[in-house]
């Protein structure tokens, strides 16, 4: 049976291929479609994006997944090894940058929508940088990624595995105009899903149910 590159995947899932029966298809995949660094086609494809998802975890594992968006190639791409992208002020939680200081591996996960309808995987290592740091180890770094925003800190993921995730369910979506903030009937974003809930709607009086 092949065995699939020892670069490549982690030991559960290489038990896991063993144990259902997919080695030899793995083995394909690992070598036909991961990379250890960013072919110029996916640095490209990077670059067009304005949105991406990731997956940090603590030093427990205790995970999480988050989402960042910005003008088209706010990710920027240093070289075939290097991304790095902006923290502009949140919250001030810092999950993700949190989780990198104490674990330092990094999934991200490109996803196009609208046009090609396909997403890239990029994995790695990350680190935490102060803005003026990253800019002195690589002056190259956009001046204006967001206009009216400066970033806090930065990310910088050295790239070790990156691959396709194919368009067979990613849902085909079209560009729509941002929604209006300002409609009174949409709660205020930190009210959204924890603020004051909606007055149930009275009982009949006959029945003993609800209108419906």
């Amino acid at each position: 049976m092949t065995s699939p590159p020892p670069s490549f995947g982690s030991a559960g899932e290489h038990h896991l291929q063993q144990h259902l029966g997919t080695a030899d298809r793995a083995a394909r995949f690992y070598d036909q479609q991961v990379r250890s660094c960013l072919t110029p086609a996916m640095r490209e494809f990077i670059g067009r994006q304005a949105m991406v998802f990731l997956a940090t975890a603590d030093s427990h594992g205790e995970c999480d997944a988050s989402f960042r968006a910005g003008p088209p190639g706010f990710v920027h791409v240093i070289d075939d090894r290097t991304l790095a992208y902006p923290e502009f002020r949140g919250n001030g939680v810092l999950a993700s940058a949190g989780n990198i200081t104490e674990n330092p591996h990094l999934g991200m996960l490109f996803v196009d929508f609208t046009h090609h309808h396909v997403g890239l995987h990029v994995n790695g290592v990350a680190h935490v940088y102060r803005d003026g740091e990253l800019r002195h180890i690589h002056p190259g770094l956009p001046a204006d990624i967001a206009p009216g925003r400066s970033p806090e800190i930065w990310v910088r993921l050295t790239v070790e595995e990156a691959y396709i995730h194919c368009s067979k369910f990613i849902p085909h979506l079209e560009p729509a105009q941002r929604p209006d903030r300002h409609d009174a009937s949409r709660p205020k974003d930190p009210d959204y899903f924890t603020g004051p809930q909606p007055r149930p709607r009275p009982q009949s009086a006959a029945t003993g149910r609800g209108p419906w």
